[in-house]
């Protein structure tokens, strides 16, 4: 979309005719509001389809900056992106959002439309929205920071240019789901109930950010710093749809965990990533990223249950304590060790490496029985 036709689509372009016919009958459109009655541009923007519009459009002049703006290639080598060091409010956000194209769709990403989970969203790396609001927007799949493979070859600067700037913001109910939000700032931020399945927020700064009943099914909290002010009450960590959250490497600090209901997680993401055949990058794998894809998952198991033993959740620790010892005797195999394999799953047998000593009980009754059952048997067979 060229820079004019971006202008004149906001400016002039009315979606009434898609999303206000009812039985046939289409309402009479809206005339725009005047500049500064925002609850007039609220109801305008819900008859043009789009409801999560809040903010009276910003004036041609900025929509021609904004526009210049997006038209930058970005160059991750060099931190050029289209809105690097770019203060931008909730308006702004809007407009782009509404002259947004992608995959030949115009407008945000929408998540629940399977074929749109591929398409890019708004490029944001490196803007500045601290403190903004926005409350309930349609940020799928933005672009807030490097993806995977591009962090990896990336230096710590290169890393840095691109984090977006989202300290204190409100993100409440806002939809940020397959969101790239590796390394960005996201300090005291608000993100009740924002939906961010699958989002990747790789070495994020959680330090006080508001979780409480977001939904961060399948989504990547590797790497992620949290705080003593981190809420994490209700937070939903998985479901069979998204699958469950990566925990690998996450400094929990003194987040209370006790908030979490971690009966929901069947399995940590990472033990289900180190199952599957090919890597994160869609590659096949081969022996050492079988490897290293186990280790990760022991290495998250045991952070998590030590976390969670260090604030007394005994039951809650053991449970993924055991996973991390099943986990690691696949890391025997892999590694060629088969007496430690081997000894590994007579503990598990016998007690379930302590987690379940139920199996010692089972066990040693079974001996017992068998020992009475000889003493019983033994005589009849010397007489016949």
């Amino acid at each position: 979309m060229s820079e004019q036709d971006a202008i004149q689509s906001s400016t002039k372009r009315s979606r009434s005719s898609q999303t206000s016919k009812q039985n046939g009958l289409q309402a009479p459109a809206l005339q725009r509001p005047a500049h500064e009655d925002t609850e007039a541009w609220k109801t305008y923007w819900k008859a043009q389809g789009e409801p999560w519009r809040t903010e009276p459009e910003i004036e041609p002049e900025r929509q021609k900056y904004l526009a210049e703006r997006r038209s930058i290639t970005p160059d991750i080598w060099k931190g050029i992106y289209p809105f690097k060091d770019i203060k931008l409010n909730r308006a702004d956000i809007e407009w782009l959002l509404a002259t947004h194209e992608s995959g030949g769709v115009q407008g945000p990403v929408d998540w629940s439309d399977n074929s749109q989970r591929e398409h890019k969203g708004l490029d944001l790396r490196g803007a500045d929205l601290r403190q903004e609001h926005l409350h309930g927007l349609p940020l799928a799949c933005l672009l807030g920071g490097l993806k995977a493979d591009e962090w990896l070859k990336a230096s710590q600067e290169q890393r840095r240019m691109a984090a977006l700037h989202l300290e204190g913001a409100n993100l409440s109910f806002a939809n940020l789901e397959g969101a790239y939000l590796a390394g960005a700032y996201l300090e005291r931020a608000d993100l009740f109930s924002a939906h961010l399945e699958r989002a990747d927020f790789y070495e994020a700064n959680l330090e006080g950010t508001y979780l409480r009943k977001a939904h961060l099914e399948g989504a990547s909290l590797r790497g992620t710093f949290c705080n003593v002010a981190t809420n994490l009450s209700d937070v939903h960590l998985g479901n069979e749809e998204f699958g469950f959250a990566f925990l690998s490497y996450t400094h929990w600090s003194e987040a209370n965990l006790s908030l979490v209901n971690w009966d929901q997680i069947k399995a940590l993401g990472d033990e289900y990533e180190a199952k599957q055949p090919n890597t994160w990058y869609g590659q096949v794998k081969n022996k050492q990223d079988w490897l290293r894809g186990y280790q990760r998952a022991v290495q998250a198991n045991r952070q998590l249950a030590t976390a969670l033993q260090n604030q007394g959740l005994n039951e809650e620790a053991a449970r993924f304590a055991y996973r991390a010892q099943k986990l690691q005797r696949a890391v025997f195999f892999l590694e060629r060790k088969p007496a430690s394999y081997l000894f590994s799953l007579f503990l598990d047998l016998l007690a379930g490496h302590g987690y379940k000593p139920w199996r010692s009980f089972v066990a040693y009754l079974m001996v017992i029985i068998n020992l009475i059952s000889w003493a019983w048997l033994l005589p009849w067979w010397h007489r016949a």
